[in-house]
């Protein structure tokens, strides 16, 4: 079993930057394939960014976003820059045990935090 716990979310303006911090328990943390998700409101969850043996991201987040992770602290991060208004919405952390298959696949996640919010103003 592993425990997700997101931090890092607020209300900031257009431009700003946040960091999002995922702290994982419960499993060795570096055997697991780490991912973030968002949902926006009426919206689908979607992929955002993923880090395995390599980084992944979505193209809207391309040169904005980064996915790190500090297995020494258990922690995945997502350092996120140059935030837009459509970037709004619930940031959710998720692990999964394969490295392998498709990183954006939300169904190949295993484990799932409770989420942070994320809201841009314009």
């Amino acid at each position: 079993q592993v425990q997700l716990v997101e931090s890092g979310g607020g209300l900031v303006q257009a431009g700003a930057s946040l960091r999002l911090s995922c702290l994982a328990s419960g499993r060795t943390f570096s055997s697991l394939a780490m991912g973030w998700f968002r949902q926006a409101p009426g919206k689908e969850r979607e992929f955002v960014a993923a880090r395995a043996g390599s980084t992944y991201y979505t193209d809207s987040v391309k040169g904005r976003f980064s996915i790190s992770r500090d297995n020494a602290k258990n922690t995945v991060y997502l350092q996120m820059n140059s935030l837009k208004p459509e970037d709004t919405g619930v940031y959710y952390c998720a692990a999964k045990y394969e490295w392998s298959g498709i990183m954006s696949d939300d169904r190949q996640y295993n484990y799932w935090g409770q989420g942070t919010q994320v809201t841009v103003s314009s």
